[in-house]
């Protein structure tokens, strides 16, 4: 036993190597890069096939449903079946389905393979997730998901300027030919850097049948529900603007593609800096305080916006800055009420993320199609989901993740207590750590 102990040891440090860390980098990128490139031609796409803005934010839709869904059910299928094969399959077929975008006929068909190349691609990630998860613990494992965690901020600043590029040089096809070739870059990278890291041994076959069961135990803690509430609701409001903003900017007020990026990439960056000024204040600030802060200033956001919207017409100056504030708002409320809803449920941890990810791409989902209802020349609809989407999320936070009086839970004890009676969530990075320990015992 000891020996065999000793070789999983060594299995795991052989396998985590600066090779299957980009892989897996790589593969977190995809996902922005499908949806980020491709924005700034919104109004070409609808044009070209002869679309409706609505038609054109519904291929948003399925490919965030897809997204949710094969984050979803891929994680507890390959704890079932392993990691590599599902991997090069989930890869491949988002490649493919990328073509299909490409040559794509008409709205109807690029909206199925979107959903399609969602899918796989969120698939894709779930097991490449898992894949570092299998071959690392402790202080590695956490530096790693860091590294990983840092592409979520650089790809949505890197995808609508590189789609404004290939716009300017090409047209909106060719960017589903880049991602297609990025696809069958990563197939190449997997099968050449990517091991088997679940022997047969070590698989299980509860597969989704396991994760119903806790996952009916993580919807019936309240704060839990409250928290995704908070970072799910907090992203719809994101994704109303991801779906809008183009016509918004573009079409409503004259932007060209290139200054419209430019613009989406400032956004998101103040969404990537205020996620880290966030991580600097855990243990500083109270959490919720960050999140009340970030929910208040998107509030505000929206409110102006639907102003502007009904009376003004919706000036570019009071939109440009609209959306400035409600980006670097969310990076404010996401990731901490993401990190407060796993530390509420630490027995466990896999299926908490998957369930939060789940909501989170589903609300992205849901929303994108009905900000565009009422076409390209108005942002009344999306003003209206940003200022709704933030009011949910305030109540959330205020109503069901309000701090319970006495807790049993150790893990819940400590959120809520802390020294001297602060606030709990000042608390939450030791417990982190904590939570990670589970996660790979799981």
């Amino acid at each position: 036993m000891t020996a065999t102990l000793d070789e999983h040891r060594t299995r795991r440090r052989a396998g985590l190597s600066t090779a299957l860390i980009a892989t897996v980098v790589f593969l977190t990128a995809i996902a922005p890069l499908a949806t980020d490139m491709y924005v700034p031609a919104f109004p070409s796409v609808a044009g070209d096939l002869s679309a409706t803005a609505t038609q054109v934010q519904l291929t948003l839709t399925t490919f965030f449903v897809g997204m949710a869904l094969g984050q979803l059910i891929g994680g507890p299928v390959s704890d079932r079946y392993g990691r590599r094969r599902l991997l090069v399959a989930a890869v491949a077929v988002m490649a493919a389905a990328s073509v299909v975008c490409a040559l794509t006929p008409s709205i109807g068909v690029m909206t199925g393979a979107r959903f399609v190349q969602g899918f796989a691609g969120g698939w894709a990630m779930v097991i490449g997730r898992a894949v570092i998860v299998d071959l690392a613990r402790g202080a590695r494992l956490v530096r790693v998901l860091n590294v990983i965690a840092g592409v979520g901020g650089l790809a949505p600043i890197a995808g609508p300027l590189l789609g404004a590029v290939i716009l300017q040089l090409s047209g909106w096809r060719m960017s589903f030919w880049a991602v297609a070739a990025l696809g069958v870059a990563m197939v190449v990278a997997v099968l050449v850097a990517v091991p088997e890291s679940l022997p047969p041994g070590q698989r299980h076959g509860g597969g989704l049948r396991t994760f119903a069961v806790a996952g009916r135990q993580v919807v019936s803690n309240r704060r839990y529900v409250g928290y995704v509430l908070v970072s799910g609701s907090g992203m719809g409001a994101v994704f109303a603007y991801v779906a809008t903003s183009a016509f918004v900017l573009q079409s409503m007020n004259g932007l060209s593609p290139i200054a419209y990026s430019v613009d989406f990439a400032a956004n998101a960056a103040g969404m990537t800096v205020a996620a880290l000024v966030a991580a600097r204040l855990v243990g500083r600030i109270a959490t919720r305080k960050v999140i009340l802060a970030g929910q208040v200033a998107a509030l505000t956001a929206g409110v102006a916006m639907l102003a502007g919207a009904l009376w003004f017409g919706t000036p570019l100056p009071l939109a440009m800055v609209c959306f400035f504030v409600l980006m670097t708002a969310q990076g404010l409320i996401g990731p901490n009420g993401g990190a407060l809803a796993s530390a509420e449920v630490p027995a466990h941890p896999g299926t908490g993320s998957a369930m939060l990810g789940f909501v989170t791409w589903v609300a992205a989902g849901v929303i994108a199609p009905i900000a565009g209802l009422g076409g390209e020349h108005t942002a009344v609809p999306m003003a209206v989901l940003v200022t709704g989407c933030t009011v949910v999320s305030l109540l959330g936070l205020l109503l069901l993740a309000r701090p319970a009086g006495v807790r049993t839970n150790r893990h819940s004890h400590v959120l809520e207590a802390g020294p001297g009676g602060s606030d709990p969530t000042t608390w939450l990075e030791p417990v982190a750590d904590e939570v990670y320990e589970q996660a790979n015992k799981q």
